[in-house]
């Protein structure tokens, strides 16, 4: 297999895509999605692990629904930050921060493996669920950020509007509140609800927008300039 062409550095951050294999779907029900959150959280460590029952759920005031908190049990050696990420039915969007060498190649070989072992033999099927490697862009430059930090927040719009990003979006209100109410995402811990609030490092993208308003109206500019 040639050699990746990026090179990941300790402390740059970059946008990964991983996709199911021939496109297909990855994520078949809530199960696989919790799965999938589980697995963001206990492969990013440095030490070989096991998807561990040293998780506890506590039902959150807000909104009245299921809130995750991870409980530390010895505590653990990161390989990366987690910016932001998206579960998309057949793909992930990712972005991290590496904190130790090798870090990024490290976490996505883990996750890729250990989520494709437990998918495999949930439904009886059998050869690779990732299609090759996975794709990795290094951010330059706040403005990028700031776009990226929108393309991957907005990416399930597809789900009830396919094709939107070419054809633009129908009902722009629909979609907005369906972002709001997307829970297999970063977002909505940056809108402030407690979501997944241990699972991603939210600070620096929170300094780079200076505050929570500006990134709602950065998300709501881009979903409104989509419009069809």
């Amino acid at each position: 297999m040639p050699k990746r062409q990026i090179e990941f550095i300790n402390g740059e951050i970059y946008h990964i895509i991983t996709r199911g294999v021939e496109q297909r779907r990855i994520f078949m029900n809530d199960q696989d999605y919790w799965r999938g959150i589980f697995s963001l959280y206990e492969f990013n460590d440095d030490s070989s692990v096991t998807i561990r029952d040293r998780r506890s759920k506590r039902i959150s005031a807000n909104r009245g629904r299921a809130s995750v908190i991870f409980e530390e049990e010895g505590g653990r050696n990161t390989l990366v930050e987690i910016l932001a990420f998206v579960f998309m039915p057949n793909h992930i969007h990712l972005l991290l921060c590496q904190e130790k060498e090798e870090g990024i190649s490290r976490f996505l070989q883990k996750l890729n493996t250990g989520y494709a072992r437990y998918f495999n033999e949930k439904y009886k099927r059998v050869g690779p669920l990732f299609q090759g490697r996975f794709k990795a862009s290094r951010v330059e430059g706040n403005e990028y950020l700031k776009t990226l930090f929108v393309y991957i927040h907005t990416n399930p719009i597809g789900i009830i509007e396919p094709g939107w990003k070419e054809r633009g979006i129908k009902d722009v209100e629909k979609a907005k509140e369906f972002l709001e109410d997307y829970r297999w995402s970063s977002y909505l811990d940056y809108l402030g609800h407690n979501n997944f609030p241990s699972l991603t490092k939210r600070d620096f993208l929170n300094n780079t927008f200076e505050e929570k308003e500006r990134m709602i109206s950065f998300v709501s500019d881009w979903i409104n300039y989509k419009k069809a």
